[in-house]
C-alpha cells in the first residue's frame, strides 16, 4: 500500500506518470527530489534568518562564515553566511571544527573544494 501512495505523490508532483498499470518515473528523479528538498530547507532558513538564499552553482566559488550544519534526508549541508545572504554547500568532515570560521567552497561535479579562512582576490 505504501508503494502506491509514494507513486501517487510523485505523480501529483509531476515527477512520474501512469502508462496503463505501469508508473514511469521522470529522468534524474533522485536529483530532482534532492533539489526540491534543498529548496524547501533554504526557504525555511530564509524565513527564520531574514537572509536571502543564493544557491551554490557548480564551478562558482561561494564564501562566508560557516554558521550551522543543516541535516536533510539527502545529506548534511554547511550554511555559509556572507552578511547579505547564505548558501548551502554539501558538508564534509573537514568542516567538523570550523564552525564560526570564514570558508570558501567551489562545487566541482560531485566534489566540493574547500578553502579555510579569508581569501583575497581582485574585485570590481
Amino acid at each position: 500500500m505504501q508503494t502506491r501512495n509514494r507513486e501517487q505523490v510523485l505523480i501529483d508532483l509531476g515527477l512520474a506518470r501512469r502508462q496503463g498499470p505501469t508508473v514511469i518515473f521522470a529522468g534524474n528523479l533522485l536529483g530532482r527530489l534532492k533539489e526540491r528538498e534543498l529548496e524547501s530547507a533554504a526557504a525555511g532558513l530564509e524565513r527564520s534568518t531574514g537572509l536571502s538564499y543564493r544557491p551554490a552553482i557548480e564551478g562558482v566559488r561561494v564564501s562566508g562564515k560557516y554558521r550551522q550544519t543543516v541535516q536533510l534526508a539527502s545529506g548534511k549541508f554547511a550554511m555559509l553566511v556572507d552578511g547579505i545572504g547564505f548558501s548551502l554547500v554539501p558538508w564534509q568532515p573537514i568542516l567538523e571544527r570550523r564552525l564560526g570560521q570564514s570558508l570558501s567552497a567551489t562545487i566541482i561535479g560531485p566534489r566540493v573544494s574547500w578553502e579555510i579562512g579569508r581569501t583575497r582576490g581582485l574585485s570590481i
